[in-house]
């Protein structure tokens, strides 16, 4: 009888930690390298949007995120003006990286899976290598990502959504009764400060003053302050022949919410492919092809809806657009929550 081939992963997040523990569970040997140590902060919306109980079960992740908070209302905010109250048709889980994190990669090594932290490898096309380090760095990319989070922080509703000048904002309450601050901005070589300070100075350039002034009043966890420059949206820039899941694959606008569902649903498309590999039923071409397909079946279309309403965020034009639609009441929430998932 044939030996069960060991599966490679590089990138300790929540694809690579995921696919880990289902493969595992699976009987398959797993060697995961993560670049970083556990537990630590990452810059993220920290709202699971759109993950079915279905998927969680066969990753065997349920556990990890069973006291996350459930969101189910949320308000959209245009420089200062709140344009949209709703009602999401599914709640959304709210759970805080550093936890999350930290509760996979302990449930990986306990179902005994090798572990190797502070540990960075190229991006391969070997057999039985899965890439899950994130994103392709684009030097000249102009955004940014910043993340911190904050106590004493009243929110209007589970998730806010606040658009300004050239950015936008989400905000969501965490465990521990922390909110998390995350907002996506165009690069500026004048900005200052660091932590909180650069934040606030970030968002004030995008003339969102008076959420600048609510977030001066909080309390933060300065430990937690992130951030991520040099990414782009969409399709990964990745050779062909290298099976990349999660954002490595590709990176959806962090508007929509389903960034995360995205990694955790790219390990359960990948999962019985990777099994059939390991259990010597399929060749790593083939396998390689049967998952780079199903992914862009499964994604295709939502990432082509996000890269068209992208802008409608963050430039004026969009902006107006939204605010009338909302005022008039034809904006389509639901369709767009849909078109999104």
């Amino acid at each position: 009888m044939a030996r069960v081939k060991t599966i490679t992963i590089a990138g300790g997040g929540l694809a690579g930690l995921s696919l880990g523990i289902a493969l595992l569970q699976g009987d398959v040997p797993v060697v995961l390298h993560e670049p970083a140590t556990y537990p630590r902060h990452r810059v993220c919306g920290e709202f699971i949007s759109g993950l079915t109980d279905e998927v969680a079960e066969r990753l065997d992740i349920s556990d990890t995120l069973s006291d996350a908070l459930s969101h189910s209302t949320t308000s959209w905010f245009v420089r200062n003006h709140r344009i949209l109250n709703a009602t999401l048709p599914v709640a959304a889980r709210s759970i805080s990286r550093y936890r999350l994190d930290q509760r996979l990669q302990k449930k990986f090594i306990s179902y005994g899976g090798q572990l190797h932290e502070n540990s960075r490898l190229k991006p391969s096309s070997a057999e039985g290598m899965v890439w899950t380090a994130g994103r392709v760095a684009e030097k000249d990319s102009p955004w940014l990502g910043l993340k911190i989070h904050l106590r004493n922080l009243p929110v209007a509703q589970d998730l806010e959504m606040h658009a300004g000048g050239g950015a936008y904002v989400g905000i969501t309450p965490i465990e521990d009764g922390y909110v998390n601050v995350c907002g996506l901005f165009k690069r500026r070589s004048d900005a200052t400060g660091s932590g909180l300070a650069l934040l606030i100075d970030y968002v004030k350039g995008a003339r969102l003053t008076q959420l600048a002034d609510h977030l001066s009043s909080a309390e933060p966890n300065t430990d937690s302050f992130t951030g991520i420059s040099a990414f782009t949206f969409g399709r990964q820039s990745h050779a062909k022949d290298i099976c990349a899941l999660g954002d490595a694959a590709s990176m959806i606008p962090p508007f929509t919410g389903n960034g995360m569902t995205m990694a955790f649903e790219s390990a359960d498309i990948a999962l019985p492919h990777l099994l059939d590999y390991a259990q010597n039923a399929t060749g790593w071409a083939e396998t390689l092809h049967r998952i780079q397909s199903a992914l862009h079946a499964r994604f295709n279309g939502r990432l082509r809806y996000a890269n068209l309403l992208h802008p409608f965020l963050y430039t004026r034009p969009g902006q107006t657009t939204l605010s009338a639609l909302a005022k008039t009441h034809l904006l389509p929430f639901g369709l767009l929550y849909r078109a999104l998932r």
